[in-house]
């Protein structure tokens, strides 16, 4: 359930008013929200195919800084040259979109499109990294990889 603590932390976190906030996908480990669920298409009427969006900054900046290095290239070479990688990418794409059709929300607009650049590329690591969190291990590699090459954003400044 998502409280209006919850949203106000949103708030602070995202420094603007929190859109259509489905649940809290992912907490923290000091406890506030870092990761949440969106619908598929929003109150006012906007398809939103990222159904997990990433909202702590602490978490935010040291993804940033992940995408700025050689990590997304070599992660796409490594997607065209290793068809188990690939096939394991793919089926992350396809559990994306299944929870994300879980709300039972119809979106033909993004019926097919997940987050990050799945199934065939790499494009943003934010969520990836953001699906891995909320699904937990061994659904998304590349998620998984992204994760574990990150620092612990939680203690190194306090979370919003």
């Amino acid at each position: 359930e998502v409280t209006e603590a919850d949203l106000a932390c949103i708030g602070t976190q995202l420094q603007r008013e929190p859109r259509d906030v489905n649940a809290i996908a992912y907490r923290c480990p000091c406890g506030k929200p870092a990761v949440v669920e969106t619908p598929p298409r929003l109150s006012d009427g906007t398809p939103f195919p990222t159904f997990y969006y990433a909202t702590c900054p602490n978490l935010t900046s040291v993804i940033s800084t992940l995408e700025n290095s050689e990590l997304m290239s070599e992660m796409n070479q490594r997607l065209e040259q290793d068809a188990e990688l690939s096939g394991a990418y793919h089926a992350a794409h396809d559990d994306y979109i299944a929870a994300r059709s879980a709300l039972g929300v119809d979106v033909p607009e993004i019926a097919d499109i997940s987050a990050g650049g799945m199934p065939d590329r790499v494009k943003c690591l934010h969520s990836l990294v953001a699906h891995s969190l909320s699904v937990g291990s061994d659904v998304n590699p590349l998620g998984d990889e992204a994760l574990s090459k990150l620092p612990k954003w939680w203690l190194d400044a306090p979370c919003e």
